[in-house]
């Protein structure tokens, strides 16, 4: 069904108000946007919720998409989306809000839907699904009116239950039988059955739907991770040149790339080898940095700013979540419990 204008009742038109509230979700719907603005409100939006992105949408028809987010446990997050067809592709900018951090698994419930990510490509229709990760440069293509269901994985969540994740994105998960379409089935049914479950039922519900995403993915057949010699030494090149050049906050994928003479892709095919990325790597360096400079009594003298600067950073309120993120404690908190270590 194309929703041709403002007017089109909506997929979740009937959606019972009492029942998002219970379940504390957020709903965010074109219709409710001017016809003109629709398209930068709703690149807003995904990019604050799930992922910085490019968006293009059909032009023979006004941009229609309507979404949910609802709050599980464990930072886990369950979206069930409606939308005319979208092209969406990820930008290079990194992850501004924690929250983006994560996998999304992917269930497809109606159209058809492309996902290009790490030199690989997946088809997927109705039931079927997939997963990738939301802050690594990917395509995603919806040739016609789709609904589909997201959940919100944060990495660390994923990483202890999976060993080399980034092998298995923009791969089909089996749905036919088995482990997978009791997942693709019951994540469905969850979604289908939100105005009948209370608030406590509704969370206890993101544990058995992990266990059997997980179980899914586990399914899938990684390729090798083995790199060859020629490889070894084309990354221990970039990463000979990161760490040359990390302190430079205007060190990009561009200028890493150039200064190497390799491409992008095939960098962070490297990368992705190691389950990481280029980015992750150069941010995870730079962190590592800042931890060393904030625990070097001999700098106390320095602010955290100047430091995190000294590092590589230029946004210090990014700087502060991914840092305690990474090590459970704000910059100021760490060094804080450092020099109160050495008094």
């Amino acid at each position: 069904m194309v929703h041709a204008d403002s007017n089109t009742t909506s997929p979740d038109k009937t959606r019972n108000i009492a029942s998002l509230n219970r379940l504390e979700g957020h709903h965010f719907c074109t219709e409710n946007q001017p016809l003109t603005s629709r398209l930068e409100w709703l690149r807003e939006v995904i990019g604050k919720e799930y992922a910085n992105v490019e968006i293009s949408p059909q032009q023979d028809i006004p941009l229609f998409n309507d979404m949910t987010i609802y709050p599980w446990q464990q930072g886990m997050r369950l979206s069930p989306i409606h939308s005319n067809a979208l092209k969406i592709e990820r930008l290079s900018a990194e992850p501004t809000e924690v929250s983006q951090d994560c996998y999304f698994a992917v269930v497809l419930t109606s159209g058809q839907y492309t996902l290009k990510q790490a030199g690989r490509e997946v088809l997927l229709h109705a039931g079927e699904m997939a997963l990738y990760d939301a802050t690594e440069p990917h395509s995603i293509t919806m040739p016609e009116s789709f609904s589909k269901i997201l959940i919100s994985i944060p990495r660390t969540i994923l990483k202890q239950r999976l060993h080399n994740i980034n092998q298995l994105t923009a791969i089909k998960i089996p749905t036919k039988s088995g482990v997978g379409a009791i997942t693709s089935s019951l994540i469905q049914t969850t979604v289908n059955q939100l105005d009948t479950l209370g608030k406590n039922q509704f969370l206890e519900l993101s544990d058995p739907i992990l266990d059997m995403l997980t179980l899914s993915l586990n399914q899938l057949k990684p390729s090798s991770i083995q790199l060859s010699d020629n490889q070894q030494l084309a990354l221990l090149r970039v990463k000979h040149f990161i760490q040359q050049h990390y302190e430079s906050s205007d060190l990009d994928p561009k200028m890493i790339s150039a200064g190497v003479n390799l491409s992008i892709r095939y960098i962070n095919n490297l990368f992705n080898k190691e389950d990481t990325s280029l980015m992750r790597f150069l941010t995870q360096y730079r962190l590592e940095s800042s931890k060393r400079l904030l625990n070097n009594s001999f700098l106390a003298h320095k602010t955290i700013t100047e430091l995190a600067m000294q590092s590589g950073f230029n946004n210090m309120a990014h700087f502060s979540r991914i840092f305690k993120q990474h090590y459970g404690l704000s910059p100021r908190q760490y060094r804080t419990l450092k020099n109160n270590h050495f008094d």
